[in-house]
């Protein structure tokens, strides 16, 4: 889980995992403080943290309420893509999720369909962020 002094390091790399997607740069250009992750979510126990070494190599925000687990956010250092460590943190939530009873879902933006799905997730329907067009998917 994340510590509170990791705050500022995870949102550096919620930016830069974030301004290398196509789907949200010109938003994320246009609104830079759109890029914020909240105290109460690392205080609430609510982030899932993935080292590699020394570094933060990505990491999941998982929000849970009486009914339900949804992935809120799921961020991996660029240069980190395609070697298994979303897999790893979007596992370790699922595991956290269903250790409490509860299903996961995700609002997925359209590239990352494919992933989710090798996740193990299945498309429910349409969504939409403040981003746009999303996928709601669910484990």
């Amino acid at each position: 889980m994340a510590r509170p002094d990791e705050r500022s390091e995870l949102e550096d790399l919620q930016r830069r995992a974030s301004l290398a997607l196509d789907d949200y740069r010109d938003q994320l250009e246009a609104e830079p403080d759109a890029i914020e992750l909240p105290m109460e979510h690392i205080e609430r126990k609510q982030v899932i943290v993935a080292d590699l070494g020394d570094r933060i190599a990505g990491f999941a925000v998982v929000l849970v309420d009486d009914e339900i687990a949804e992935l809120d956010g799921l961020f991996v250092e660029p240069e980190l893509w395609r070697q298994g460590v979303g897999a790893a943190l979007v596992d370790a939530a699922v595991h956290e999720a269903r250790r409490q009873g509860l299903a996961m879902t995700v609002v997925a933006n359209h590239s990352a369909k494919e992933f989710y799905e090798r996740c193990g997730f299945t498309l429910e329907g349409a969504a939409k962020t403040r981003f746009g067009p999303a996928l709601r998917m669910s484990r």
